[in-house]
């Protein structure tokens, strides 16, 4: 059989009972984060996004974040602040607040602190689960993840809801004992991330892109180490970011990159190459796809869920192979077409259907 996979349509839309669900009136709706500004990643952008469409769809949304406490730099994450001995604060916040739903994004200081006073209070509240820190932690420190998904199960057992955005994870974490999954995709900005022209870069093509964190995780030497004509080119700042520039001085580090000129780059670029194992969704993939961009990828969690059409997506563990693929065989109008069916105002919709009232009168079934 062809190594090379290549998927129809794996994605899904949520539990069909989901659909029977809708908000009675406007929620008042608390999102409690570690993952806030300055940070650059996923989960921020997620939560940016998400917050901009319930806000348009008429409910009212408070992002309890980190950045009024004392903190400290997360181990091996320097960028990341963790704040400490947050229980006052959350505290403080919940009872000014006062939300018909509660939203724990991550299980850090600010989601433990959350957690420990909806369990007191008997409130109910859902998780998501955006981070395979189990993996992350085993090629960092080489702990097994069997060491570390119990902490994780525990954190997420109240929960009445996780959020997971990939049905392929949805299954890994059944396996590894989570209960009350539900599906929660993305969307993207498909006005900002879209076909331009392509002399923005001057370099030789093909012009291979990778967006990201510039970390172990991202399995990026996977990607480096192509035998690929061309440029090789790199967007996203992180700790790895010194140690690959020295080790591979033919590629290009264009560092960190937002808004109008990330837009530009993935629309001047042909392949957007993502190497990660360890994603549980993957936002550039859909922003390379907005740009009329194909992408080769792992046949892993994140890709598999969500490259499913035609001339779009291409899998193979031969990563080579699959960027080849890519170049020779994708539409540009079919990545752009296909990108377009995910939107952030759908994951907004899906998002409230998961939430879990502490009210009888704010849904209705």
């Amino acid at each position: 059989m062809d190594k090379l996979t290549r998927l129809q349509n794996p994605r899904s839309d949520g539990d069909s009972r989901e659909s029977s669900r809708a908000p009675r009136k406007p929620l008042r709706i608390l999102i409690v984060t570690d993952a806030w500004r300055p940070q650059v990643n996923g989960v921020v952008r997620t939560y940016e996004e998400l917050k901009k469409e319930l806000t348009r769809l008429g409910h009212d949304v408070f992002i309890l974040e980190a950045s009024a406490l004392r903190s400290l730099p997360c181990p091996t994450y320097p960028e990341i602040r963790l704040g400490l001995f947050p229980r006052h604060h959350v505290a403080l916040a919940f009872r000014a607040f006062q939300p018909d739903v509660i939203h724990i994004a991550t299980e850090g200081p600010l989601g433990l602190a959350a957690r420990h006073y909806c369990l007191r209070r008997g409130l109910k509240f859902t998780t998501s689960y955006h981070t395979k820190f189990p993996e992350y932690i085993q090629v960092r420190t080489k702990i097994p993840t069997k060491w570390t998904y119990p902490a994780l199960r525990w954190f997420h057992r109240p929960s009445s809801s996780v959020l997971v955005a990939a049905r392929s994870l949805r299954e890994e974490l059944h396996s590894h004992g989570f209960n009350n999954l539900r599906q929660w995709t993305r969307g993207v900005d498909a006005n900002l991330f879209a076909p331009r022209a392509q002399d923005f870069l001057n370099l030789p093509r093909p012009i291979w892109l990778y967006v990201g964190r510039i970390a172990i995780e991202k399995n990026i030497e996977a990607f480096l180490k192509l035998d690929l004509d061309g440029s090789k080119l790199l967007i996203g700042g992180g700790p790895q970011l010194p140690h690959l520039k020295a080790r591979y001085p033919k590629a290009h580090f264009a560092g960190p990159c937002h808004g109008e000129a990330l837009a530009r780059n993935y629309a001047a670029s042909d392949v957007l190459v993502f190497p990660s194992l360890t994603d549980t969704f993957g936002l550039v993939l859909l922003e390379a796809l907005a740009s009329g961009l194909p992408v080769a990828a792992f046949p892993v969690t994140g890709p598999l869920d969500i490259l499913g059409a035609e001339r779009v997506g291409f899998l193979d563990w031969d990563l080579a192979r699959a960027a080849t693929c890519a170049f020779e065989r994708a539409d540009a109008g079919a990545c752009r077409r296909f990108a377009l069916t995910f939107s952030w105002k759908k994951s907004a919709e899906q998002f409230v259907l998961g939430l879990a009232p502490n009210s009888d009168e704010i849904l209705i079934s």
